[in-house]
């Protein structure tokens, strides 16, 4: 097993459990008490947020890669799939072995995305098991960037108040 690499700009949480194989991008965060164990490979891209509660794993054969400018919600559990740039993965949602979500998806709030399901670019899903419900909007694509962009500022603000009062600005 090889060791974490996270990028010196990330920012992981009081709390939050990174170990094993793990690949964290730049300007990445892992929040409150998420656990992201890499038993074998997770790759992390930059900007993503895995917001509190989370838990990322792997199974033998099972990589874990979640692209740029993802936010996966809080309690959302991630297992062994692909999750492609630029999609927010609803709280409470499971996605299981061998799942593949492409670029610019919403996966919305407790959503079970079943093993080896493929969901294509630009998705809108939702259900248990999730189920195409339309294309995403315009709008809803600049959402998700703008969702990412903002746990980028907060991340930042945390990092910052850490390092000069030895505390979260929030909690303590």
């Amino acid at each position: 097993m090889q060791s974490k690499k996270i990028d010196s700009s990330a920012y992981l949480a009081p709390g939050a459990v990174v170990c094993g194989d793990v690949e964290i991008g730049e300007q990445s965060s892992v929040w409150f008490h998420a656990t992201v164990r890499g038993d074998y490979p997770i790759r992390i891209g930059a900007r993503t947020n895995i917001q509190d509660n989370v838990v990322v794993h792997v199974d033998d054969g099972f990589a874990v890669s979640i692209g740029e400018e993802v936010t996966v919600g809080h309690s959302c559990i991630i297992h062994g799939c692909t999750v492609g740039d630029r999609c927010l993965i609803g709280m409470g949602s499971i996605l299981m072995n061998g799942a593949q979500v492409g670029s610019d998806c919403i996966i919305g709030a407790g959503s079970l995305i079943t093993q080896n399901t493929t969901i294509p670019a630009g998705s809108l899903v939702y259900g248990r098991p999730g189920k195409v419900i339309r294309a995403l909007t315009a709008e809803e694509k600049e959402t998700i960037r703008k969702d990412a962009a903002l746990y980028v500022r907060h991340a930042k603000q945390y990092k910052e108040a850490e390092r000069s009062r030895d505390a979260s600005p929030l909690c303590g």
